[in-house]
């Protein structure tokens, strides 16, 4: 499993300086992640490479490499379950969770399309007072793509 981290991301959860791995095998187990401030709260945004399915979840309590995976693989199972997924999080996602990898961020078309994605987060949860959770099935009903041309 691969989640590629913003130099943000990285820089809270102390990591060294990373390199650029290649796309994961298994596209479900490749993830985007950046770090930003709305309102004086930090969130996390999470997104799959392959398919920009994405979801948000609150950065405040993760220092660490070890605290990042376990708050994000709970949350990614806990989302998926509720978003009718369980299925995927339990036969391609856990199973690769034991060998994890960080990279560098390095495709720009995603890195574009999160930060829409957090645009639209955070417009969503001044303006309608979302939570982070709803904000994720929200931001999931956005028609979404990335051009490889």
């Amino acid at each position: 499993m691969i989640f590629r981290l913003t130099s943000k991301m990285a820089k809270k959860i102390k990591m060294p300086p990373l390199t650029t791995l290649p796309p994961a095998n298994n596209p479900f187990t490749d993830w985007a992640t950046h770090l930003f401030t709305h309102e004086r709260a930090q969130y996390i945004m999470v997104t799959n490479t392959a398919s920009l399915y994405s979801f948000l979840m609150y950065g405040r309590g993760i220092t660490d490499d070890n605290e990042f995976i376990k708050s994000t693989l709970n949350f990614m199972g806990d989302f998926l379950k509720s978003d009718g997924y369980e299925f995927i999080f339990r036969r391609l996602i856990a199973p690769n969770a034991g060998q994890i990898s960080f990279s560098k961020t390095d495709n720009r078309k995603v890195t574009g399309s999160v930060n829409e994605l957090i645009q639209e987060a955070k417009y969503l949860m001044t303006h309608r007072e979302l939570s982070p959770f709803d904000v994720s099935i929200q931001i999931n009903d956005t028609i979404m793509s990335i051009h490889f041309i």
